[in-house]
């Protein structure tokens, strides 16, 4: 047969390929896979396989993930994708994962649901260390404990703990509700039957609300970015607002994202009227001014027992609080015009907005100390309570588990009222001790409500160093040199000069960024 021959058959035979594909209804004539492919059939499987809500860890993201999440415990599932138990299993984790996890959770930000795959060469030296010997196994524990962390079964004192009991999502969630003294159900609603804390005596729980300052300040940039709100007016306002929040933010993510948006804001709103148009919903856009993983989608300190309540009002309340309290006597009368003015140019419900502006109007001579702005704000909030509470009274719109009050209620500092005051409930006139408010403010904004947050770094930072000053001592060993006494002696005394020197620059360069950050205002 000549060659002549053999390509005219192929020509004839593609093109008769041609025509049954392309009278074939069920196959689209542009799908650029070959008929029968199992790419075709894997992606229309997927459209139609449930979401999983257990986060998939790795070696690469396994500390990351578990340091940054405001969770209070987690749950690790050790598996292997080739085990039929283990997928056997995946519904029943799912069942639990799916109450817990994301922002549509019934319970979010209380348990972290995780999995990882040994099978997967990656985490092997992950799954060692944790001492993985059968699949699946559960781990239970605060995150914290596992960055950085390892695990053995013959360890007596830990607070990773192994979950023997869960292999079906009932057992699994009675285990959890045993440890946690709850009484979560797998047909619960959101906003139902939820186990929200509502003792106003704990005050521990302002801990929990730096991811809700966080989730405020990202919700309201997105707010701004949707709104469009960036006007040639209001530009300077949000540097300001920014700048305040670069040295004072209580949260270090917030900080950092925050000053990488000042640096770069001129690039995108220079020689524009109004930055409404390319540069606010695309560069700007490009920025997460808190980090990847927020907003969450959900809130923790802030959450109602309604979803229309609480929620971003509270966080932002909170975010303004905080920063009251951590401004010097020297920035005082300038926190108090930025918060006003990007209040008045950025809250978008006019009514409040208003309120707001006009208690910040009365205000006739600047302020010379942070304290008289941390008592203003405070005596701010409070009227603003006095006036919702009447109005959501008479109107029933306010949270039944959360209803207004004048803050802080007496059990939660006694001390903040003086004797024969009457009842914080916005009809009787309360006698305050101004210096115990304070004090009070102070602590809970300040030092309480960043516990959570600065015991998590803390101790990733403590263990960071642990392992540096173990390679330091097997290298000093390795390289000991006797040094004399008179050295050692100039080397402490060196040491000593350097810390405090240290000491003075750190400080020095907060007041030199705050400065440099504050000349940016007429950008």
């Amino acid at each position: 047969m000549s060659s002549l021959t053999i390509v005219t058959l192929l020509i004839l035979t593609l093109c008769l390929y041609s025509n049954e594909v392309s009278s074939s209804s069920e196959i689209s004539v542009s799908t650029p896979f070959a008929i029968g492919s199992r790419v075709i059939l894997r992606s229309i499987d997927d459209k139609s396989e449930k979401p999983d809500y257990a986060v998939e860890l790795n070696a690469t993201n396994f500390d990351s993930v578990l340091k940054e999440t405001p969770a209070a415990y987690a749950v690790v599932e050790f598996f292997a994708h080739w085990c039929p138990a283990c997928r056997n299993y995946k519904p029943q984790y799912e069942k639990i994962a799916k109450i817990f996890n994301g922002a549509d959770a019934v319970h979010p930000g209380i348990i972290l649901m995780t999995r990882v795959d040994c099978a997967l060469k990656i985490n092997t030296d992950l799954c060692d260390k944790f001492s993985v010997g059968h699949y699946p196994m559960l781990l239970w524990g605060p995150p914290s404990k596992f960055v950085s962390g390892s695990w053995n079964p013959k360890q007596e004192k830990s607070e990773i703990r192994s979950i023997d009991d869960g292999r079906t999502a009932d057992r699994l969630l009675n285990w959890i509700n045993k440890q946690l003294s709850s009484s979560y159900r797998l047909d619960d609603e959101k906003f139902e039957n939820d186990q929200l804390q509502k003792n106003a005596s704990d005050i521990g729980q302002i801990a929990r609300a730096i991811y809700d300052i966080e989730e405020a300040t990202s919700t309201a940039f997105d707010i701004i970015l949707d709104h469009k709100m960036i006007k040639s007016e209001t530009q300077a306002s949000l540097v300001k607002f920014f700048q305040l929040l670069v040295v004072h933010h209580p949260s270090r993510r917030c900080r950092k994202g925050t000053s990488e948006i000042l640096v770069d804001f001129d690039d995108f709103s220079s020689n524009k009227k109004e930055t409404d148009s390319a540069g606010e919903k695309g560069a700007l856009r490009n920025y997460q001014i808190c980090g990847k993983d927020v907003p969450r989608g959900y809130w923790m300190f802030c959450r109602g027992s309604k979803n229309e309540t609480r929620g971003f009002s509270c966080g932002l309340w909170v975010l303004l609080h905080s920063l009251s309290v951590r401004v010097d006597d020297g920035e005082s009368q300038m926190a108090f015009t930025t918060i006003c003015d990007f209040i008045h140019s950025f809250f978008i419900c006019e009514e409040c907005r208003q309120h707001f502006y006009s208690m910040c109007s009365s205000v006739s001579s600047p302020f010379k100390k942070s304290r008289e702005f941390v008592l203003w704000l405070w005596d701010t909030h409070n009227k603003v309570n006095k006036r919702l509470m009447k109005e959501e009274a008479s109107l029933g719109t306010g949270d039944p588990e959360y209803p207004k009050i004048i803050w802080p209620p007496r059990q939660l500092c006694p001390s903040c009222y003086l004797s024969g005051s009457g009842k914080n409930d916005g009809n009787s006139r309360i006698e305050w001790d101004h210096d115990e408010v304070y004090k009070f403010l102070m602590g809970y904004y300040g030092k309480t409500l960043v516990t959570l947050y600065k015991d998590k770094e803390l101790l990733v930072e403590k263990r960071a160093d642990g392992v540096l000053a173990e390679d330091l001592a097997v290298s000093a060993s390795a390289h000991a040199v006797v040094v004399p006494v008179g050295a050692a002696l100039a080397i402490a005394v060196a040491s000593c000069a350097f810390g405090a020197l240290a000491c003075y620059w750190r400080q020095h360069q907060k007041s030199r960024k705050y400065k440099y950050l504050h000349s940016l205002k007429n950008i």
